[in-house]
Formats: structure tokens, sequence, C-alpha cells
């Protein structure tokens, strides 16, 4: 992918950074202030992490010593470490009333012998603590996700009780998210974008910031089910781990029907109902309990957005189901297998699954990650960019306009194809022009050409699996229909 100068024109004479502070504000951070802080060695994510430093040491370059210390001895005040839970427990037990940072998740007790609401702390082994309806009601993400924040703990005759919460809140104006992308021309919003995920753009080639970007294609589009396939070392798990809440990465461990869809026996919703996006990382390492009964959900799931189990219960989600994978390369540095999806559980590999699959990201082609990848600039605090992008699920603007634009040609086209390129289209012009504005040049090359190539691996690897899909043409074409 070859880059083409964009028609928003060139850079404006105000330096980069003095930029993005004017128009953003506190909403920016510098990104090299979060790796020198040595706050996720405490275990939390990287959004998380930048909302202590704002907390604690606000401020922009390099992260001083002593600011540094400043966020250690907060840490070591309110973040428990691995192993701290009998610790926690006996200050409790003893009267003490702890403020702690971490996850709360409230879950809903309905039976005749019981009727509340508990929250759970499962980072505190505290799996039943009482939370009034007032904490409840004003923060609802406390049941789906959960959520991070400072939680205030006390024993009493009862048990554990939380009696306020702060959660971690970054402000989100959509129309002013949208308003502040007019201030910068595209290659300034790539570099911002790159840097609020954590990367220095300056690193990589035009056409692997393309395949980055892409990784935040399952936030901003509702029921974008991806693969990225790539060697250990490019980072693929990164973002997803670091964005935001409400998605949720699983690395390793078990994972069942329950877990995915629904339990059954306790009618507990499983991750694809409670989160925006799920991820299964290094899929081959996870042990899949009952392969076929989830292959036979997923492919429900990825065709209509339908969650359901044995016909007991059944609900409508939009989240987004990414599948990352590790690949082997030859001394070229490309896929030794062909079809590449010949390395991943063989119940994975069914054409039926692999076709509601709308994109295939090329990780291979992301060169490994080494100290000059990381970002070295200012960027958006993870936790407004998440947000941010979350919140471009729900604006259809962007995906009304591609269906009129985006027309597959050809004397035999797949629905499937088509749908997928203008969803594909439709999430990256939300990344790049979240504000609406892009030129015909701009919007073939950036939004539609990297949709045609996502959507295109796949049907590289439907057509190679099964002849069935012979019978459509093997190259997916397109044409754009004036506004």
């Amino acid at each position: 992918m070859t880059a083409m100068p964009s028609e928003e024109g060139t850079a404006s004479s105000v330096p980069f950074t003095e930029k993005v502070r004017r128009v953003f504000g506190e909403l920016a951070i510098d990104k090299r202030r979060l790796p020198m802080s040595h706050i996720q060695q405490r275990g939390v994510p990287a959004y998380v992490g930048e909302w202590i430093i704002d907390r604690i040491a606000p401020g922009f370059g390099d992260l001083r010593s002593d600011e540094a210390a400043k966020i250690q001895e907060w840490a070591s005040r309110f973040i428990p470490n691995p192993g701290d839970e009998n610790l926690i427990k006996h200050r409790l037990l003893s009267g003490e009333i702890l403020k702690v940072l971490t996850t709360v998740q409230v879950e809903i007790k309905l039976s005749r012998q019981r009727q509340e609401r508990i929250a759970k702390m499962s980072l505190l082994d505290l799996p039943e603590v009482f939370i009034s309806d007032l904490i409840v009601d004003r923060y609802p993400d406390l049941l789906k996700q959960g959520m991070w924040g400072v939680a205030e703990l006390a024993s009493s005759k009862e048990g554990v009780v939380l009696y306020s919460f702060k959660p971690m809140q970054a402000s989100m104006d959509l129309s002013l998210y949208k308003e502040a992308r007019r201030a910068f021309t595209l290659q300034e919003w790539r570099t911002l974008m790159l840097a609020s995920m954590g990367y220095n753009a300056a690193a990589f080639p035009d056409e692997e910031q393309t395949w980055l970007l892409c990784r935040l294609l399952p936030l901003v589009q509702k029921n974008m089910h991806m693969m990225e396939l790539a060697p250990k070392g490019t980072g693929k798990s990164y973002i997803y781990e670091n964005i935001n809440p409400r998605v949720r990465l699983v690395s390793g461990g078990n994972i069942s029907p329950a877990v995915l869809f629904v339990n059954n026996t306790s009618g507990q919703w499983g991750l694809l109902a409670r989160y925006s996006v799920v991820v299964l990382d290094e899929i081959q390492t996870l042990k899949i309990e009952k392969p076929q009964e989830i292959i036979g959900g997923l492919k429900g799931f990825l065709a209509n957005g339908r969650i359901t189990r044995g016909g007991l219960h059944e609900s409508a989600s939009d989240c987004s189901f990414v599948l990352l994978a590790n690949i082997t390369l030859d001394s070229h540095q490309e896929p030794v297998m062909d079809p590449l999806v010949q390395e991943l559980p063989t119940f994975l590999q069914e054409t039926a699954f692999l076709d509601r699959i709308r994109a295939l990201i090329p990780g291979w082609k992301i060169r490994k990650l080494s100290n000059e990848c990381f970002a070295r600039d200012i960027g958006l605090k993870a936790d407004f960019f998440g947000d941010a992008l979350i919140a471009l699920r729900s604006d259809l603007e962007h995906d009304q306009m591609v269906a009129r634009r985006v027309e597959l040609t050809g004397k035999r086209t797949y629905k499937r194809n088509e749908d997928a390129v203008r969803a594909i289209a439709s999430g990256l012009q939300k990344i790049l022009f979240p504000h609406g504005e892009v030129s015909d040049s701009d919007f073939d090359f950036y939004c539609v050409r990297p949709a045609v190539q996502l959507r295109q691996r796949i049907w590289d690897q439907l057509q190679s699996l099964d002849g069935e899909y012979r019978q459509y043409e093997h190259e997916i074409q397109y044409r754009l229909h004036p506004l």
C-alpha cells in the first residue's frame, strides 16, 4: 500500500505537540510518562495507569524521579499487591476503613431465600461485598463489565460493605471529539491515533501504520468480527488489554460455552453479552471446552448478533469478536502455511465459521516491536481515547454514507463480502475522519482499499478450502458512487 498525499493539505506551522495540547487540553498526556512510572508492574492496564499519573503527577515531559516516587508511594497505599488478600481481610476485621483502587462488578441475587445486589472484587478475593442501591443506580456499568475505581471498604456484622465508590471517568463529548479532528491534517491525526495507542508513528511505514490502526476497528464498529495472524512480538494483544474496560482480553485458561454465551444453570450471561469487544488471545494455547458447541454458537452469533444456548436463553449483542493467533514465518518473513488458517485449531478452520469473520489483519507485515516503536510524544489519555472510540459505534451516519457509496462489482458478487467491505470502510472512516469530511481520493485510498484487502484475505482462505466459493469471482472489485 503505497502512500499518497492527502487532499487535506500540508501540516500547519503549529508544532504537533503544541497543537494537541491546545485542542485537547487536559485530555492529552505525554505517553512517555507511563512506562517511566513503572505503575503497570502493579497489574493495572494503561487506562488506569495514566489516570493515576494524571491524578498524582500531572504534567508533560520526562517523569522526574520525585514524581515517580510520589506515584509509587500512592500505589503502595491504594493498589494491593498479589498475595495481599489476607492482609486486607485482616485489616478490615480489625476495624480499619480501607480505600483501594480495584475493579468492582455487581451481581444481582434473585431467589426465594435471597434478593440483593452484591459487589464482587476478584482482585481482593472478596466475592460478596454489600453495596448500596444508590451506588449501583449511579454507575450502571457496574452491572455489566464492571468498573475500575477507588472503593472505600469496611467490615460490619453482616460482612464487608462498600461505602463509597469513585470511578475513573473521562469526560466524553463525541461532538467535541469530532470537531477537534478539523484542527489536524490527516497525517497529524494518524500520528495522534497511533500515539494514543502507544506507538511511535515515525517507526512504522505507512502500510504498517494502516494495519496497526485496523486493530481499532472492533472498538468503533458493532459486530466487527476479525482475526489477526502474526508471529510473536508484534503487540497483537497490547491495545486490547490497555484501551478500555469494555474490552475483554482472554489470554490463557478455559473457554466454555457458559463463559462465552450464557450459563444455563445460573442464567448469567457470558462475555459476548457483557462486553463491547471480546478478544481471544493466542487461540492455539486456550483450552476449549465443547468446541463443537462453541463453534455452533459462534456461527449463529457472528451471523446475526444473537446469543443463545440450547434454546434456554436468547439475547441480542453488538459485541465484536476478535481472534489472535501466532503463525510461523519463513526466512522471507512470509507465512509458511497455505491456507493461512491451517495453524488454527481444527474446529476454527470450518469455512462456515471463517465466512462470518469479516477481516484478517496481516500481522506478519507489522515489524516486531522494539524500543523505538513505542510512543515518544503526546497522545490522548487511554481512558478518554477508548471511550471516544466506543462512542463512535453508535454514529450511524458513517455506516449509511458508506453503504450508499461502496458497491462491489463483477458477474457474481458475494453478499457477505460487500457487507464486510462496507463495515470495515465505515470503521476506518470513523477512525481517520470522525467528523465525516473526507475527499473522494482519501476515502478510496485510506478507507475502501484497506477494507477490500482485509476481506480479500478471508476470501482467499474460503476459496482455498472450499470449492463452493469458487463459483464467485476470486478478486473483490468495487466502484464508488458520488455522494
